[in-house]
């Protein structure tokens, strides 16, 4: 084995394992999604919902890349660096998306009525 590949190894096995996401259920079309989706334009829910789709797609593709660059299978370690490189940015984004989400949630339940 490849001084490279036993590298690859051990840091594949020290990355943290990111639990999958469970499908989001389908939200109930309200009249503001129905006007939305008739002038051509996705609803929000729609939006979160491919965006977190996308964020699944790039890390299972970088999860599976780890897994060729740890058995040998993986001919460009460019390729892994890459996607591993695109979850890792994908994921602080939505992380920060959601805390931004977070504190506009908590001020506007903080304000008097």
């Amino acid at each position: 084995m490849a001084l490279g590949a036993i590298a690859f190894s051990a840091a594949a096995a020290l990355r943290p394992s990111v639990p999958a996401l469970p499908a989001l259920p389908a939200l109930p079309d309200a009249g503001a999604s129905a006007a939305a989706g008739a002038a051509g334009r996705p609803s929000f829910a729609q939006m979160v919902s491919n965006a977190i789709g996308s964020l699944e797609a790039t890390q299972a593709k970088a999860d599976g890349l780890a897994v060729q660059a740890a058995t040998g299978n993986l001919t460009d370690v460019h390729d892994y660096l890459i996607a591993a490189n695109e979850a890792s940015l994908a994921t602080e984004l939505t992380v920060a998306v959601r805390n931004k989400a977070v504190d506009a949630f908590n001020q506007i339940m903080q304000m008097g009525v």
